[in-house]
């Protein structure tokens, strides 16, 4: 039995204790004990959840912008190079623009028309039509028509002599005077014509538009049918004939005064460069080649070979006495 008076006194654990001291201490201390045995096990846990997240961010791959990637726009009414070239940032303008899609613009960046496909932010790799061969089908069906019409004549002879004489000598002298009267109607006395037959000008020179970079048409545009006979306006040497970009199919004759005359847009060419050539002899066949919204003849009198040199093509014509 234990002593009398003596009593034992239990063991109290470390947590009994810890509560004893807080409730001695008051609750304002106990708090923050609390607080700070919790602070300190999240710290002591906190370095290892850190590492995982270092390792997440580093196997993240950078963004990789996109590189701009060319695009193929094409071309509407009203449109011109400078706003294009503004509306979808070009780098450089539309001289940049009209550089990189030369082929299919051609010599004049003022001529670009509704459908035109234009590479934005790279060079076109189009490539431009093939240059037109000159063809004879005209002369061939005339030579065609002629021959049948001399067989004709030779057997109305043979059955009437006389008579076929008589009247061959009439019918060849009423066509001799009917075509003299018709060449006297379209060539002036100075040697000059008009390029087509019966001249209707649809689009006026210097008229103002924003289709035409330059501001203004280079030129005069004549009603033409497709296939209608084109003709030199004077004597002349034939700088050039072929493809001519936005000009499409075009002939460039230099003549005596040192002004050089344009047919642009045509169907065909009945001529090549170096060749001389007279006033009123056919040089080609009227169509719409190039950039051009239907069959007409566009024609244009400059001072020098090239685009930009215009002068006004009408005054030209009637200085040599051609009225249109």
């Amino acid at each position: 039995m234990p002593a009398k008076g003596k009593h034992r006194r239990p063991k109290t654990s470390p947590i009994t204790r810890g509560f004893v001291a807080a409730g001695t201490g008051g609750a304002a201390i106990a708090l923050p004990l609390m607080g700070a045995t919790g602070a300190h096990a999240v710290g002591k846990t906190a370095p290892a959840v850190a590492p995982a997240t270092a390792v997440t961010a580093a196997a993240a791959p950078a963004a990789v912008k996109p590189a701009a990637v060319p695009t193929t726009y094409s071309v509407v009414s009203g449109d011109y190079l400078a706003k294009i070239a503004k509306e979808h940032d070009v780098r450089g303008g539309w001289k940049k623009l009209y550089e990189d899609n030369r082929e299919q613009v051609g010599d004049n960046p003022s001529l670009i028309h509704p459908g035109l496909k234009l590479t934005l932010g790279a060079k076109s790799k189009a490539k431009a039509p093939e240059k037109a061969q000159p063809r004879q089908e005209s002369q061939d069906r005339s030579e065609s028509k002629a021959d049948s019409k001399a067989d004709s004549k030779a057997d109305s002879k043979a059955a009437s002599k006389s008579k076929a004489a008589s009247d061959s000598g009439s019918d060849s002298s009423a066509q001799s005077s009917s075509g003299d009267s018709a060449s006297a109607s379209q060539t002036s006395s100075s040697g000059f014509t008009a390029p087509v037959d019966g001249a209707t000008v649809t689009t006026s020179y210097r008229m103002t538009g924003a289709m035409w970079s330059s501001g203004y048409h280079t030129g005069v545009d004549f009603a033409a049918s497709s296939g209608t006979t084109v003709k030199a306006v004077g004597a002349g040497t034939v700088v050039s004939a072929g493809w001519g970009g936005a000009y499409g199919n075009e002939v460039v004759i230099q003549h005596s005064d040192g002004n050089y005359s344009q047919y642009a847009h045509l169907s065909s060419l009945a001529v090549s460069a170096g060749q001389s050539v007279s006033g009123g002899q056919q040089i080609g066949l009227s169509g719409s080649t190039g950039n051009s919204s239907g069959p007409h003849l566009h024609f244009e009198i400059r001072t020098g070979p090239s685009y930009g040199s215009d002068v006004d093509p009408l005054a030209y014509l009637r200085q040599y006495g051609v009225s249109i």
